[in-house]
């Protein structure tokens, strides 16, 4: 705090004191700083000179689309992505791709910094702090970071004078993590009105606790369903705000599909954020039925990705990708992937196979 102070108090002599390349964290704690920085920046535009960091989001970006529009470039971190803990060297999304979704019976290397424990992984999350810390209670940390979320930032930009109801909201948004979003449902439930409940959800979303996973939109004569699929960031968050607490209720419970499809479609998610793109990816349902869990797009390219929490992958399992290969006019061409449980790429169909989910 006492370089916060100084840095109110006199900003001009506190950046002329610092030689960059500098980092200045938190800086949504002294956003009056930001009109300095554009002034330094004009006056040398190097890059790389500095370099702004920030937990709180949307106090950061609205200081940032004020003060240095232009002159930034914004990459929003997520989480840690499984590529940082266990994966090596991180790849472009076009090689991440290819590797994906290879022939069958493609060669694959092992990854060399090990293979996370799916449970752990979905039970203890993503966030640095219960990540990097075995030791660090997962339940007290989740508990602290809600109450500090709803504490610090809910109330100051929504104003929320019952807060018992906006955790209500935040728990069934949990609950409904891979659903198409119903927000209808979700407000009766919650006990709110429609506006106040899309205002929520808008929230969340700008802070990064959950995103919205839109339809793709093609006619193959089916009328699509046009609601998009709300989804968690987190599995912790999730799975505690579930009230689940152990290794068998996040593998064996009820929840353990969802969480599962969650992990897999937050790290595509997290593939393309961390590279500094933004994400292009939709589901695919149609008025019958068939539906493709996820969809990648890459340069015009349509990649298909099915998931199944399961370690036994048979043909069955790729019926969906076979129908969408043939219905998008890929056919016996096409190449789609199943994420799945198990340990090695596996030929499932003619252009299909099931990769392991912790290779994304």
């Amino acid at each position: 705090m006492v370089f916060v102070a100084r840095a109110l108090a006199d900003p001009i002599g506190f950046l002329g004191d610092l030689t960059p390349p500098l980092i200045l964290d938190e800086i949504q704690h002294a956003s009056e700083l930001l009109s300095y920085v554009k002034t330094a920046i004009d006056e040398d535009r190097r890059p790389g000179r500095y370099f702004l960091t920030g937990s709180q989001s949307l106090a950061l970006m609205h200081g940032v689309s004020q003060s240095l529009a232009g002159r930034v470039a914004v990459l929003t971190l997520l989480p840690f992505g499984l590529e940082e803990l266990w994966g090596g060297r991180v790849q472009s999304i076009d090689a991440l791709l290819a590797r994906l979704f290879a022939a069958p019976g493609t060669h694959v290397s092992k990854r060399q910094g090990g293979r996370p424990n799916l449970g752990d992984w979905l039970l203890r999350g993503a966030y640095p702090e219960p990540r990097a810390h075995p030791r660090v209670d997962r339940e007290l940390w989740c508990s602290s970071y809600i109450q500090t979320y709803l504490e610090r930032d809910v109330r100051a930009l929504l104003n929320v004078g019952d807060l018992n109801a906006f955790d209500r909201f935040l728990r069934l948004c949990a609950a409904r993590t891979t659903q198409i979003l119903n927000l209808a449902d979700l407000a009766r439930d919650t006990g709110v009105s429609m506006p106040t409940a899309r205002r929520w959800l808008s929230v969340l979303e700008a802070s990064h606790e959950v995103f919205l996973l839109p339809p793709y939109f093609a006619n193959y004569g089916k009328r699509l369903i046009k609601a998009p699929k709300l989804y968690f960031l987190d599995t912790a968050l999730a799975a505690y705000l579930m009230g689940i607490r152990t290794l068998d209720g996040v593998l064996q419970g009820p929840a353990a599909g969802p969480l599962f499809e969650t992990a897999v479609v937050t790290a595509f998610r997290k593939a393309f954020c961390h590279r500094g793109l933004s994400p292009s990816m939709y589901y695919w349902r149609s008025s019958d039925g068939l539906e493709i869990d996820l969809l990648v797009e890459r340069d015009q390219r349509l990649y298909p990705v099915e998931i199944k929490s399961t370690a036994t992958v048979t043909p069955g399992h790729a019926a969906s990708l076979r129908k969408w290969l043939d219905l998008s006019g890929a056919g016996d061409a096409g190449r789609g992937i199943i994420a799945a449980k198990v340990d090695a790429p596996l030929a499932v169909a003619p252009g299909i196979r099931a990769v392991p989910w912790d290779s994304i």
